[in-house]
């Protein structure tokens, strides 16, 4: 056999030669010289290696990557929302994460341009999920199911200008709640919103703001107002925009953009700048525009219901009727709500963070009725927490009062004080583990006594079990605890049920 070197010589030689030998294909044309086709494969297999010194390592914009800390923050506000949907009497469901294009067209108006639509590989045209809604509105037509109480934790796509401070991403996590079903009026709306309550407490984030309005209310007060019925959802985007941009801005963009008459947008006005509470909703009924309207009326009288569920379940404190609350979804039917947090004063030292709305949601009753071949519909309403939001207000103030985050539930550090006793941790955690006590050891076979010590203070494991030649000959473990350094001697086959005593203890 050649030597080492000789033989790469030969196969770079052997490599070099078909390079020169260009297809048939390739010389088929006139005048290419082997030489020139020869150059130019050399130049494209050669091209990625000399580009890549130029390549930048980074997430794709509007995306970003969660350390083990962040991780451990997002798995508690995850836990605390979906404990409350299981609380009341959710089940989980789960969608692909691309629909059918056709699927997610038509159905969320001038944010149908933010939609990712997926490079056609041949066979359908695909498209990235906006929302949770959408799928789960196409999973009950599918399966013809007529009611179903369902919660949803999945990731969704917008191709919109993210602002990573206020927690505006591209690629971000939603978490729904939705209630499918022909029911009494209002009693499926306010639990929504008592959810939205109970979240928003547990979560500690502050005073908080639930504002409530009524699709319905809108279209009258449109219709009374003199608005085109084929502008309604136009001009109803643009009040969508009052959280973020001033009256006077809303109603240029009303006038100049969408030829909205003047007058009009003034009537307008009058109304979307009104917020209160029930005494706003009972005067609305006396108000000369709004009582022409029949649709608006139906909305002030589901309203005025469900302001008194919401007193019944003790929140009504919590909501506030505002007529500029549209939201820009097409199809919404009747009762929206968004929530908001009252900002706090933020320390000196930090800007307030602005994230605006952290829950929102509304009635959709045409929704399902769009994915039936007969347009059957089935009534739905329902409610999405801003997660992201969410965790960069938790993440701002862990920043501020420097919390220290433990990133493992490790309890129990298996250790040695002696060489030549992997064998002996190995049976030892093995033990551990199989009584379900979360246990970790170091990868060596001989590591040192101190540095395995030092690793369970940083890491905030708060028990070791030490072996070592003394403990296997006298047929027991040492168990130290972490915090206080106290060592006690436990006989081998009690070790497992002293730990899971002093494990309930803590």
């Amino acid at each position: 056999m050649p030597p080492l070197g000789l033989r790469r010589g030969r196969a770079w030689a052997a490599l070099l030669g078909q390079l020169l030998r260009p297809p048939r294909a390739a010389c088929a044309g006139p005048g290419r010289p082997h030489s020139q086709f020869a150059e130019a494969v050399l130049t494209s297999q050669l091209k990625p290696h000399q580009e890549k010194s130029n390549f930048i390592l980074k997430t794709p914009k509007g995306t970003r990557d969660f350390s083990p800390q962040q991780m451990v923050v997002r798995e508690k506000i995850l836990d605390v929302i979906v404990s409350c949907f299981k609380r009341h009497g959710a089940k989980g469901l789960d969608t692909p994460a691309f629909e059918l294009k056709e699927m997610l067209t038509e159905k969320y108006g001038e944010d149908s341009g933010l939609i990712y639509d997926l490079k056609d590989q041949g066979g359908e045209l695909l498209s990235l999920r906006y929302d949770l809604t959408v799928p789960f509105a196409r999973y009950m037509a599918m399966n013809k199911l007529k009611k179903m109480k369902r919660y949803h934790v999945g990731k969704v796509w917008r191709r919109e200008n993210p602002t990573i401070a206020q927690g505006r991403y591209r690629e971000f996590c939603q978490c729904d709640f939705d209630i499918a079903g022909d029911f009494d009026p209002m009693i499926p709306d306010a639990e929504c919103l008592k959810i939205i309550c109970e979240i928003l407490t547990g979560l500690q984030l502050g005073d908080f703001l639930i504002k409530v309005n009524d699709r319905r209310i809108l279209d009258g007060m449109f219709a009374t107002c003199g608005v085109p019925e084929s502008k309604f959802r136009a001009i109803c985007s643009s009040i969508d925009k009052l959280d973020k941009i001033s009256w006077k801005d809303v109603r240029h963009e009303m006038v100049a953009e969408k030829g909205l008459a003047p007058e009009v947008a003034d009537r307008i006005g009058d109304y979307v700048q009104c917020h209160g509470g029930l005494s706003l909703v009972e005067q609305m009924f006396q108000d000369p525009r709004l009582c022409q309207s029949k649709q608006a009326l139906e909305g002030l009288g589901d309203l005025k219901l469900l302001f008194e569920y919401l007193t019944l379940f003790g929140i009504a404190e919590k909501i506030r009727f505002d007529l500029s609350l549209a939201r820009g979804l097409d199809y919404y039917t009747g009762v929206v709500y968004e929530a908001v947090l009252l900002q706090a004063p933020a320390p000196a030292e930090e800007e307030p963070l602005n994230v605006g709305s952290v829950a929102a949601g509304g009635r959709y009753d045409g929704l399902v009725g769009m994915f039936n071949p007969k347009g059957h519909k089935v009534p739905c309403v329902g409610l999405s927490i801003g997660v992201e939001r969410i965790f960069s207000i938790v993440e701002q103030r862990m920043k501020t009062f420097g919390e220290k985050i433990r990133t493992t539930e490790t309890q129990v550090f298996v250790a040695t004080p002696q060489k030549n006793f992997l064998q002996e941790r190995l049976k030892l955690i093995a033990e551990l583990w199989d009584a379900g006590i979360k246990a970790e050891l170091l990868y060596k076979n001989n590591p040192k006594l101190l540095t395995q010590l030092h690793y369970c203070e940083d890491t905030g494991i708060p028990l070791v079990v030490i072996i070592g030649e003394q403990e296997l000959k006298e047929g027991v473990i040492k168990l130290r605890s972490v915090a206080s350094r106290e060592e006690v001697a436990i006989k081998r086959e009690h070790i497992v049920a002293e730990i899971q005593k002093r494990l309930l203890q803590s």
